[in-house]
C-alpha cells in the first residue's frame, strides 16, 4: 500500500496498516474499512483469530481452547453480526450450569428466573446444594456489597478478590463452589490472585446488572470457521487486504507525518507500507519491542503484565459420558467439561469431551501421560457415565500465555488505545478495556482503537457501534 493520495477511491490521509489478525485487530480493521480507509491487515499466523482458533487432527477439527462468551459480551456479539457467524454459535434462552460435586456426588445447578436483579438468583442460591444454609444467606451480603462497588475507583485494583470476599464473611467453601466457579473461567486466576476491579466488573456486569447477561454462549461450529474462514470474507467484503504469514518488523514515523512499517513476508523476503494510521493490535511483549521510542510514557509498564496458562485435555470416548453442552465441577481437580463431538465433526459414535482447566501454572508442562493420569479418574468422577466407558484417545492443547494474569495492580499497567505518536494506535486484550483477557475486551480494544484513528482523521465514529463497547 502506498500513501493514500496514490489509492484510488480515497481521499488523502485514509490509510492504515493493523498490525494483528487476532480479534482485536481484525475488529479494527473491520471498523477502519466501514468507514472509507484503505486498510492493510498483517497477521504473522498463517490464520486469523488470534488464540482463538481451530487446526485439524486428523479427521477432527480441534478448538485449541472452550472459548465462552456472555449475552452481556455486546461487543463480541456486534462481531459475530458484522462477520455474519450468528448462525455458528449458541446462546442460552436463560443460563444454566450444572455443577457437579466429586466429593458428595450430588448435582446442583446455577439458573436464573425472569425477576429483577438481584432476585433473579435468588431462588437457585437458595437451593444450591454445595453450600450450607448459613453460606448461601451471606452470598447474597456479599453480592450487594459487590453491587455497591465503584468501578470506577482505582483503589480496587490494588485489592484481591479473595481477601475482599473473606472479609465479608465468604469461607473458603463458598469461594470454591461460588465465586471462583465463575472468576476462574472469566479471570484465569483464582480470587486470591485477582484484582478486585477486574473480579467486581465481571460479577457486577454478568450477575448484577440485567436478569439475562450471564446466559452463556459459545461457538457451535469450529472456532475456525468463525474467526478465520466469516473473518476473512468479512474483511475480503469490506476491501481489507489481508497479508497472513506476515510479520511487522519495525515502525518508522514518516517525514509527511504518517508511518512506515516494515514487513517480514517470508525467509530474506519483506515490503514496506506507507501509512497515516497504524493500529498495533498484537500481544504486550510484541508491542514494546515494536513500539518507537517516546510512543508510551512507561514502556516498561507493558513488560510488567504478567500471562496465565491455559490447559485443554481432550478426551475421546467410545459412548456418550456427557449429556448436556457442558458439566461445571466442585471438589476436583476438573473445573469445566464441554462436549465437542459436533463441533469437531466426530463421526461413527462416541462422544469428544473437553476439560477446560484456568489458572494451572502448576501443570501447563506436565508431561501428556502424567495429565491422562491425572484427569482421566477425575472425569469418573465427575462424569459417572464415564466409568466403564472406552477411552480412544486422549490428548493435549497448552497456550502458556494465554491471558494477561489479572493480578492486583495489574490496571494501572494496562495502557489505553491513544500512544504519544500521532497516528499509532495500541488495541489487543490486555488493554485498559476494563475487562479481563476476554474475546469481549479483544473486540472492545479494536472498537476504541479504531474509533480514536476515525476521530483523528476526522471522520465520523458511528455511535451505535460503540456503544456495543
Amino acid at each position: 500500500m502506498t500513501r493514500s493520495h496514490e489509492v484510488p477511491g480515497h481521499p488523502p490521509g485514509r490509510t492504515a496498516v493493523v498490525v494483528g489478525g487476532g480479534l482485536a485487530g481484525v475488529s479494527a480493521a473491520l471498523r477502519l474499512a466501514d468507514a472509507g480507509v484503505a486498510v492493510t491487515l498483517a497477521e504473522a499466523r498463517p490464520r486469523l483469530g488470534g488464540l482463538a482458533f481451530s487446526f485439524k487432527r486428523g479427521d477432527l477439527t480441534v478448538d485449541n481452547g472452550q472459548h465462552v462468551f456472555l449475552r452481556c459480551c455486546t461487543a463480541y456479539q456486534w462481531f459475530l453480526d458484522r462477520i455474519d457467524a450468528r448462525d455458528l454459535v449458541t446462546l442460552q434462552d436463560r443460563l444454566e450450569v450444572p455443577v457437579y460435586d466429586a466429593q458428595t456426588g450430588r448435582t446442583g445447578r446455577l439458573t436464573r428466573a425472569n425477576l429483577p436483579v438481584p432476585l433473579h438468583l435468588a431462588a437457585s442460591l437458595a437451593r444450591y446444594p454445595h453450600l450450607s444454609l448459613r453460606e448461601r444467606a451471606s452470598v447474597g451480603r456479599a453480592a450487594l456489597a459487590l453491587r455497591g462497588l465503584d468501578l470506577a475507583d482505582p483503589a480496587l485494583d490494588e485489592v484481591d478478590f479473595g481477601s475482599w470476599l473473606a472479609a465479608r464473611g465468604q469461607s473458603a467453601r463458598t469461594i470454591e463452589a461460588l465465586w471462583d466457579l465463575v472468576g476462574v473461567a472469566t479471570l484465569n486466576a483464582t480470587a486470591a490472585h485477582s484484582s478486585l476491579a477486574l473480579a467486581a466488573m465481571v460479577f457486577k456486569t454478568g450477575l448484577l446488572t440485567d436478569p439475562g447477561a450471564a446466559d452463556i454462549g459459545w461457538a457451535s461450529a469450529p472456532l475456525g470457521d468463525l474467526h478465520d474462514g466469516r473473518g476473512r470474507i468479512a474483511l475480503d467484503k469490506a476491501g481489507v487486504v489481508t497479508m497472513t504469514r506476515t510479520r511487522a518488523s519495525r515502525l518508522t514515523p514518516d517525514v509527511t507525518g504518517g508511518w512506515q512499517v516494515a514487513l517480514e513476508t517470508g525467509p530474506g523476503r519483506g515490503t514496506e507500507l506507507t501509512a497515516d494510521i497504524v493500529v498495533l493490535a498484537v500481544p504486550q511483549r510484541e508491542a514494546h519491542a515494536l513500539l518507537p521510542e517516546g510512543a508510551v510514557q512507561h514502556p516498561e509498564k507493558l513488560l510488567q503484565i504478567g500471562t496465565a496458562p491455559i490447559l485443554n485435555v481432550h478426551v475421546i470416548y467410545d459412548r456418550q459420558v456427557l449429556p448436556q453442552p457442558f458439566v461445571a465441577a466442585v471438589g476436583s481437580p476438573v473445573q469445566w467439561v464441554f462436549d465437542r463431538t459436533q463441533s469437531s465433526g466426530l463421526t461413527g459414535g462416541g462422544q469428544y469431551v473437553a476439560v477446560s482447566q484456568s489458572a494451572v501454572e502448576d501443570e501447563i508442562d506436565l508431561p501428556v501421560a502424567t495429565l491422562r493420569d491425572r484427569y482421566l479418574p477425575e472425569l469418573e468422577r465427575v462424569l459417572p457415565a464415564a466409568r466403564g466407558a472406552g477411552v480412544r484417545e486422549v490428548f493435549v492443547t497448552r497456550e502458556r500465555t494465554a491471558t494477561f494474569a489479572p493480578t492486583p495492580g495489574v490496571g494501572a499497567l494496562r495502557p489505553g488505545p491513544v500512544t504519544r505518536a500521532p497516528g499509532l494506535y495500541l488495541a489487543g486484550a490486555w488493554t485498559a478495556t476494563g475487562w479481563p483477557a476476554t474475546m469481549e475486551s479483544a473486540v472492545r480494544s479494536g472498537l476504541h482503537a479504531s474509533a480514536e484513528a476515525l476521530s483523528a482523521l476526522g471522520l465520523p465514529v458511528d455511535d451505535g457501534v460503540l456503544e456495543a463497547a
